[in-house]
Order: structure tokens, then sequence, then C-alpha cells
């Protein structure tokens, strides 16, 4: 396995080891003494998500105020370009974004740390997507920051974006910031 810090070392762009022959291939998606070893931590997973989306499709940037998740991202089919936001208040990079391709193809996987706001748009036909989590889902508690906020300037590779109405309502990165130093 392959661990490749980002820009922000704490989100980590993982490249778990293949192994193919003409029948198909095997990989390990996660192994928790081994992730151990490469994240610095103990990872404790209690939820796995699937969703699957429509070329073109944007959904993010979520995240969980006061049980904030981890994830660990891949694709299964197709392609997406996923996208990381560190909203830790005392973070070095607070405010900032990494992202990764992630497809089918080169199995990839994303860590993203508690404290990131994250999501990730479709740039294949369709895709499907998997992602485990570290805390439980619970809709009152998370938040919604606009994928197209200009003092973010996130790159998404594409224009015109398919987003839910929760997305499009979503708030800004200034009221986000607001709301954080209250």
């Amino acid at each position: 396995m392959k661990v490749t810090n980002t820009k922000i070392p704490d989100v980590k762009l993982i490249e778990p080891k293949v192994f193919s022959d003409e029948r198909g291939f095997f990989l390990e998606t996660f192994q928790a003494e081994r992730y151990k070893n490469v994240l610095g931590e103990d990872v404790y997973f209690v939820q796995d998500n699937h969703s699957f989306s429509i070329k073109g499709v944007l959904r993010g940037l979520h995240m969980q105020e006061k049980n904030p998740q981890g994830k660990l991202v891949r694709v299964v089919a197709g392609s997406i370009l996923d996208v990381a936001v560190d909203l830790r208040p005392d973070s070095n990079w607070f405010g900032q974004w990494v992202s990764a391709e992630l497809s089918e193809m080169n199995k990839k996987q994303f860590w993203i740390p508690p404290g990131f706001a994250h999501g990730f748009v479709v740039l294949s036909e369709s895709a499907g997507f998997e992602y485990k989590c570290t805390d439980y889902y619970n809709p009152s508690d998370e938040i919604a920051i606009r994928w197209d906020d200009l003092d973010l300037d996130i790159n998404w590779l594409i224009s015109n974006p398919v987003v839910s109405e929760k997305d499009m309502n979503a708030i800004t990165f200034k009221e986000y910031l607001r709301s954080v130093l209250k």
C-alpha cells in the first residue's frame, strides 16, 4: 500500500496493493492494523455508505459540526473528483481544500479526517461511491457550505453541475466563519 500526504498532511491519498491477473483483481479495502500504521491512529468505523450518481452531479460540501465524521472514500464504478475542505478552527490549513480523482481504474482511496467538509462531483457517465464513516450520520448536526463559494475557489473541473436544493441553499464560508467565531 502506498500512502501520500496531500498539501494538508492529515488528508491522505491511499493506493491499495492490487493483485491482478486474467481473471480480474483482488484488493484489501481496509485492515485495521495496517491503516492504523499509515494514518498514525486507530480508526474505528461505525457506518458504511454507498451512493450512485450520474455525470455532473455534485454532492457537498457537507460536514457534521458536533459529531464530525472521518471518512475513508473510494469509487467502485466510474470516476469522481473528491474534495475535502479543512474546517478545523485550530488547523494551519483552516479554509484550505485538497482534491483527488478517484476511479474504478486507479482504485485509490481518500482519507478525510474528522473536521473537514466533504464533497464530490461525478466526472464519468455515472459513478458508484462508497465510504466508511467514524461516526453515525446525524441530519440535525449536518451543515452544508456552498460548493461554488468564491472564498474557497474550488476547481471542480466541470461547469454547471447538478446540485440538490439543499446544496444550492447552503451557507457561504463567511457565514460559517461567523458561526464558528461567535
